[in-house]
């Protein structure tokens, strides 16, 4: 039976999790919608309070006006306008804070009455450090588009992107060691070592398919070639090696890394059917065979977010709806390792 004091702290860290994911929407979000460039200076302790008078407004958006976005990009920008895209940064920002301070009173709390079974303090802290690191990344992806460029590098932001998903990962993973400390063997079938070493290298797959959709959000190639399964009318597009040296074309060649992110993405979608369907075909206990269903939902779910994201031109809330789905279908995959991990 798993304790009560496992089953609080279990809880509470899928709670850091699920804020943990509301992040990364709302990240999706201010990207989207031009903000995060909008707060060019970083204070972490009095930056809390947005600006409220309309003198701290201009003087706001004075420090926004030295930056190369507004000089390049938004010169036409009033003072209510440039108050819609901060607004989005600085919840951001302020959602990245409350996390934080969501993971370390209760950490504390739980800390100071001994509920924390041994060995798992150690974990917590690494989770509590990642978390200030990813602050820290979160601010040099911002520095890349204050210089010269008004856009943030893609390699900044896919780092970001990815570093936000290993903590996710770390803490749900941890959260459901909690809540299945001692769990009901199923019954045991001659696949399922098989099952638990296919399932790591698909994951493996959609994590790269997610840093590659993390590329085309960066570069914005989902704003060129709006049509499905072609390309414009091409199953390869022209242009695919633009650039040289060659491996360049994966990282910073529009019509590269878009190619690449559907190739992926059909890929590591029809892998994931075939698994599950292979699946039907072996007894596995109920919450085990849910993790498989889950897997195959959000794979079909995902797919289509991905084909409507892209023939609808990328419009804000589908955007945003399709980086959520990602992060859905990583969970799915996550959780049927778990459980294929205790088996």
């Amino acid at each position: 039976m798993v304790s009560g004091n496992d089953r609080a702290v279990a809880y509470w860290l899928i709670a850091t999790a699920i804020l943990i994911f509301a992040m990364v929407v709302l990240g999706g979000v201010t990207r989207l919608t031009g903000s995060g460039l909008s707060m060019v200076n970083w204070h972490p302790i009095h930056g809390v309070v947005p600006p409220i008078t309309q003198q701290e407004w201009v003087e706001e958006f004075t420090h926004y006006q030295q930056s190369p976005e507004f000089k390049k990009i938004n010169y036409n920008m009033t003072v209510d306008e440039f108050k819609k895209i901060f607004y989005f940064e600085y919840a951001h920002r302020m959602l990245g804070r409350f996390i934080g301070m969501f993971f370390l009173v209760p950490f504390l709390f739980f800390w100071f009455s001994k509920k924390i079974r041994p060995g798992l303090t150690p974990k917590l802290l690494v989770m509590f450090v990642l978390g200030g690191f990813q602050g820290l990344l979160g601010w040099y992806m911002v520095k890349s588009g204050l210089v010269d460029n008004p856009h943030v590098s893609q390699y900044r932001l896919t780092a970001h992107l990815s570093a936000a998903i290993l903590i996710y990962a770390f803490i749900l993973w941890t959260a459901m060691g909690l809540l299945n400390d001692d769990p009901r063997i199923a019954k045991r079938d001659s696949l399922n070592p098989g099952f638990r070493r296919v399932v790591h290298y698909l994951m493996l797959l959609v994590v790269i398919t997610i840093i590659s959709g993390g590329f085309v959000a960066g570069l914005k190639a989902g704003l060129i070639f709006n049509t499905f399964p072609k390309m414009d009318g091409a199953w390869i597009p022209p242009g695919l090696w633009a650039l040289s040296p060659v491996y360049l074309n994966f990282f910073e060649n529009m019509v590269t890394v878009q190619f690449d992110h559907r190739v992926l993405a059909i890929v590591t979608g029809t892998l994931l059917l075939i698994y599950w369907l292979i699946s039907k075909f072996h007894e596995f206990d109920r919450s085990t065979s849910t993790s498989f269903n889950l897997v195959a939902l959000m794979v079909i779910v995902q797919v289509m977010l991905g084909i409507s994201t892209l023939l609808m031109h990328v419009p804000v809330w589908l955007g945003a709806t399709h980086q959520a789905g990602a992060l859905l279908l990583f969970t799915a995959v996550l959780f049927n390792m778990h459980k294929l991990s205790r088996l």
